[in-house]
């Protein structure tokens, strides 16, 4: 995501175009495995194009006030330590429930308030989503996870698994097989037209993207048949790890350019 010397805006860019590459080869194999939410994704990316838009628009204007590393930084840091620590509690709190009361079952949540209420919003229209098992759900909590989720993918170049996947599953109560798949084909739509506005306004190094993308494809393919051999409190444990890593990198990043002083 951070990389010394490269402009935030290019980094930005690119890591939507190497996203998108590698989220089509991902998503390919999750639909496969039947972890797709087709439905789902669709309306979501009705948010979240807006978002995403929103989000490059920040972006260029950070970058003329010449504040975009601390700024954009300071939020990847906070977000991305939020979720983990968050993620880290839920679902040691789902395997303990498990654990306790032997049960025999791939999802449990440690952490369900928020998805309750989601459910009981009675604001039209509702919709039914039968592949991830809700039989009626508004549509606009579905448009603001994808906004949110949108203005950061267009701000900070993620918005796929670090953030879309735990609002799936905390906020709308999206299984966690289904959220991973869903999250990334809709990263697929989303970040693929997160490319294109900031390759319109100049931020895409393609050439980088083309040369991370062809370790990540590989990587996908073997990420997504991994799923079927954990539970989803295990998935989001072991998800829950790599937010943090990702927000140390930054830091330490920020801390030796000097910028945070």
């Amino acid at each position: 995501m951070f990389w010394a010397g490269v402009p935030m805006n290019f980094v930005v860019g690119t890591d939507l175009a190497h996203m998108t590459g590698k989220s089509i080869v991902a998503a390919r194999r999750h639909r496969a495995l039947g972890h797709v939410d087709v439905k789902l994704g669709l309306f979501m990316v009705l948010g979240t194009l807006i978002g995403v838009e929103a989000g490059a628009r920040i972006v260029e204007a950070l970058q003329r006030s010449g504040n975009i590393d601390v700024v954009l930084g300071s939020i990847y840091i906070v977000i991305l330590a939020t979720i983990s620590a968050f993620t880290i509690w839920e679902s040691l709190r789902a395997l303990r429930m498990i654990r306790q009361a032997r049960l025999a079952v791939q999802e449990v949540l440690g952490f369900s308030g928020i998805a309750r209420r989601v459910h009981r919003i009675e604001l039209a229209p509702k919709i039914s989503l039968p592949t991830s098992g809700i039989a009626s759900i508004s549509l606009w909590p579905l448009l603001g996870v994808g906004f949110v989720t949108g203005l950061l993918t267009g701000m900070l170049g993620v918005g796929g698994g670090f953030v879309r996947m735990p609002l799936l599953i905390y906020v709308l109560g999206i299984p966690t097989h289904i959220a991973i798949g869903t999250d990334l084909f809709e990263v697929v739509i989303s970040a693929g037209f997160g490319t294109l506005t900031h390759a319109l306004k100049g931020n895409v190094d393609f050439l980088m993207a083309l040369v991370m993308h062809t370790g990540a494809a590989l990587g996908a393919q073997i990420g997504a048949v991994s799923t079927r051999f954990f539970a989803g409190p295990r998935i989001r444990l072991i998800f829950s790890v790599l937010p943090i890593i990702g927000a140390i990198m930054v830091l330490i990043r920020l801390l030796g350019s000097g910028t945070m002083h």
